[in-house]
């Protein structure tokens, strides 16, 4: 049997069926209704076994008769033959709901067996869960406690598997975090998840988002598809009934086809496992909404990572006993593995939350075949669609509405705080802003003493301004000092020209006067002119007077070794006079002593030579 893809509206007296059988022969087909059930069979044109045909039974939410308004169509354009068939509703007005949940749609196979091998006790009280005791999803459930005779520890979608991750040790560590799941109870999973986290979190990391949140603003900005619709929803609440409000969620016919290929069946959940169920289903959109934030609707390769990563359901097989527990797990868990780390991404996924379970199942169904077909495209990660996702997405279409709203209603009530963490997130902020205060004030602290530097250099110019103004005074007075030394020069040289012509005067030695035709040369100490005098007075009364001039001008030191021994002054050097630092005087044993002039302004300084050193 193969079943046709299909298709159902309605309006309020008819439904409307579109079943597509391409190629199909229009002439050989039959349709039986009875009640609640349909069913369709065609036969196709190129099938080698007439065993083989179209066939479609579905199992309706409401009524249908055969009253003569019935009507049938068939479409053969495009080569895609298209079977429209309009069924009268036994009652008018009536509103099917769940027409979008094909694979609940779907009757389940019949066993060929006379007797089940499995019954449904109370189907009506079972099956139905508006009869059920409400739950209190507030209420600190008691953790189911596994017996110490059970050899391995269930996980799964409602607890029902067990010793899959037996066989497929390799694929074990890059889908979840537990290790060894068969042998470690539900209490040690979440010790070790707990401290898993506390190892992991990173105060540097969060308090960078914190601070630096430009492009946490730019992504809590995204608005996901079911925003549009939670608007659309809430602006026609109250104008139009419940039953007969419109479809705000319209899945693709990809999606149509994912619904058509799962298996329709039933699930026997206890009501602490139907607890477990519907916690896991809030922790796992929790993770998806993050996912569909953070990469604002574009699916990549890191998709399956984030929503499994940050879901504790699907990474450590987590059983959780309230609400609160799945908030809390959530938050951690944001706080410590993806790449955003911020607090307003953990609120902006649960209030989105919020919005999917008032869109109804429908809402959370689409969600569902999204991470599905995430899952699929993952190599490791297809393991989860078989312990959790398939069966989420059967499980959810036969769910009561109501289930969902008092579901969501507790997920409104319940309060999450950065303090619930356990990560001392308010003392880790609270230090940061301390230190960013301290910052700011080193900062200001800087910026003064760059002003007072800046004022302090401006104070130092001017000062070295007027120092240059003083030393200008200054150079004038010395240029004064100089005009006047000058024209003292010009009275020596006159006098040299006189002492040129006799050349018979003693030599000045350091150590005495000596007597004899020598040379006498005076030269004017003052950097500026250095000029040879020669007198042609007589030598002794000449050494006399410049002896009581200068006496008080001269002292005597040392020549030091390996100094030249002076000698007269040539012809040449006296018309081109070379400036020497300093001048000395030689003694009979070869000995020259210098001749340090004091620091009175223009002192004159002689040095004179022997007879044997000019010869």
């Amino acid at each position: 049997m193969i079943t046709p893809a299909f298709e159902l509206t309605q309006d309020p007296d008819f439904l409307l069926l579109k079943i597509r059988v391409p190629y199909a022969r229009a002439s050989e087909f039959d349709i039986y209704i009875e009640g609640e059930d349909f069913k369709f069979y065609a036969k196709p044109y190129f099938l080698r076994q007439a065993s083989h045909f179209f066939a479609c039974r579905l199992s309706l939410p409401g009524r249908i008769v055969e009253d003569g308004r019935e009507k049938a169509s068939y479409n053969a354009d495009e080569g895609i033959g298209t079977f429209t068939i309009r069924l009268p509703k036994e009652i008018r007005g009536q509103y099917f709901e769940g027409l979008d949940m094909l694979t609940s749609l779907l009757a389940p196979k019949k066993s060929r067996s006379a007797k089940p091998l499995v019954e449904e006790m109370g189907m009506t009280k079972s099956l139905s869960e508006e009869n059920e005791e409400e739950f209190d999803w507030e209420m600190e459930q008691i953790p189911y406690e596994e017996s110490t005779l059970s050899l391995q520890y269930p996980y799964g979608f409602g607890n029902l598997r067990y010793g899959v991750f037996q066989r497929l040790q390799d694929e074990l560590g890059e889908v979840i975090d537990v290790k060894d799941p068969d042998q470690t109870p539900a209490e040690e999973r979440r010790r070790k998840r707990l401290a898993a986290e506390a190892a992991k979190f990173d105060s540097d990391h969060y308090l960078a988002d914190l601070f630096d949140d430009k492009a946490i603003k730019r992504l809590l900005k995204y608005k996901p598809w079911w925003i549009d619709a939670h608007k659309k929803m809430t602006a026609l609440q109250g104008e139009t009934p419940q039953e007969h409000s419109p479809v705000f969620v319209v899945f693709s016919e990809e999606e149509r086809e994912q619904l058509r290929k799962f298996t329709n069946k039933s699930y026997l959940l206890d009501k602490r496992s139907r607890h477990h169920v519907y916690l896991g289903l809030i922790d796992i959109l929790l993770a998806y909404c993050y996912e569909i934030c953070v990469n604002e609707g574009d699916r990549n390769v890191e998709s399956s990572w984030n929503i499994r990563k940050l879901s504790a359901t699907l990474c450590w097989l987590e059983s959780f006993s309230s609400i609160h527990d799945v908030l809390v797990s959530f938050g951690r868990r944001v706080l410590c593995y993806p790449l955003y780390r911020h607090f307003g991404l953990v609120t902006r996924a649960c209030s989105d939350t919020v919005m999917l379970l008032q869109l109804g199942k429908a809402a959370v169904l689409k969600c569902l075949l999204d991470i599905h077909k995430i899952f699929m495209e993952s190599d490791p990660a297809y393991i989860l669609n078989d312990l959790f996702i398939t069966d989420y997405c059967i499980w959810i279409q036969k769910v009561k509405s109501k289930k969902l709203a008092a579901l969501c209603e507790s997920l409104q009530k319940t309060t999450l705080s950065k303090s619930h963490m356990g990560l001392e997130l308010e003392e880790l902020e609270a230090a940061a802003v301390l230190v960013q205060e301290e910052e700011k004030a080193l900062k200001a602290a800087g910026t003064v003493s760059k002003q007072q530097l800046l004022c302090s250099e401006s104070e130092t110019s001017d000062s070295e301004e007027s120092s240059s103004t003083s030393s200008s005074e200054t150079e004038g007075s010395d240029s004064d000092e100089q005009e006047s030394s000058t024209s003292e020069d010009g009275e020596i040289n006159s006098f040299q020209g006189t002492l040129q012509e006799e050349r018979t005067a003693p030599l000045i030695d350091c150590n005495g006067l000596r007597q004899g035709a020598n040379t006498c040369t005076m030269e004017v100490a003052d950097g500026k002119s250095k000029d040879s005098l020669q007198s042609t007075a007589p030598p002794g009364k000449l050494v006399e007077e410049l002896e009581m001039q200068i006496h008080t001008a001269m002292r005597l030191s040392e020549q030091p070794e390996g100094l030249a021994t002076a000698g007269c002054i040539s012809q040449e050097q006296e018309e081109n006079p070379v400036p020497e630092p300093d001048r000395f005087s030689e003694d009979a044993a070869g000995k020259g002593n210098f001749l340090e002039v004091s620091p009175k302004p223009n002192p004159l300084l002689f040095l004179c030579s022997t007879n044997e050193d000019e010869d």
